[in-house]
């Protein structure tokens, strides 16, 4: 009887430590960064954001069904070119970092045009497109850290004015074919800076390891 007592404790005791357990998971990228040199967390930071902005344009196609039987222009909406012709590690990230506000400012625009022809929306997109903003800001101010000098500091508000046109035929569907172009710039962007940081953290820190 006394066993069977203790071994009904044993049970509940075990049953109120796993509701006490999250029952949510972290992703390694997610996960907290103590540990990581800046270099380390930037890269990773810029790893996660470029699978938001992929899963971005994924949900913006589930949306746009039309998209799949058209294709944008290939053309690079923010194009950079280094001031030398072998740049530094650091030099590239500083161009990066330019190229990372002009996303920032295209992603800020697509809000303000959608916002204005559909309204304020609640969705997947919606909600991803809100975090990948974040996630945008929170990196440049990753990039502005790691290339702080005396001499100055770097800008991290967007750059790029939401006065243009966008390309196209016009109208509603000239605006969905450009926010296709800058979700897809978005990516490259992500992409790019990932690579770059993770480079800039191999050279700084002598480990691939993040």
């Amino acid at each position: 009887m006394a066993e069977q007592q203790q071994q009904q404790q044993q049970e509940e005791e075990e049953d109120d430590e796993q509701q006490q357990q999250p029952t949510t998971t972290t992703t390694e990228l997610d996960a907290p960064a103590a540990g990581r040199t800046r270099t380390g967390r930037a890269a990773a930071l810029a790893r996660l954001l470029h699978l938001e902005c992929t899963r971005l344009l994924q949900l913006y196609k589930e949306r746009e069904t039309f998209l799949l039987d058209h294709t944008p222009d290939s053309g690079r909406i923010v194009s950079l070119s280094p001031d030398s012709e072998e740049p530094s590690t650091e030099e590239k990230v500083q161009w990066l970092h330019s190229a990372l506000r002009q996303c920032l400012g295209l992603l800020h625009c697509v809000i303000h045009k959608e916002e204005e022809e559909w309204g304020e929306l609640e969705g997947d997109y919606e909600a991803m497109r809100k975090s990948v903003q974040a996630r945008l800001e929170y990196l440049l101010h990753s990039t502005k850290d790691l290339l702080q000098t005396e001499s100055g500091t770097l800008e991290v508000t967007p750059d790029h004015r939401c006065d243009e046109e966008t390309d196209g035929a016009g109208g509603a569907f000239g605006l969905k074919m450009w926010t296709y172009r800058v979700l897809l710039e978005l990516i490259h962007w992500a992409d790019h800076a990932a690579q770059t940081l993770h480079i800039l953290h191999t050279e700084r820190e002598g480990t691939e390891e993040i």
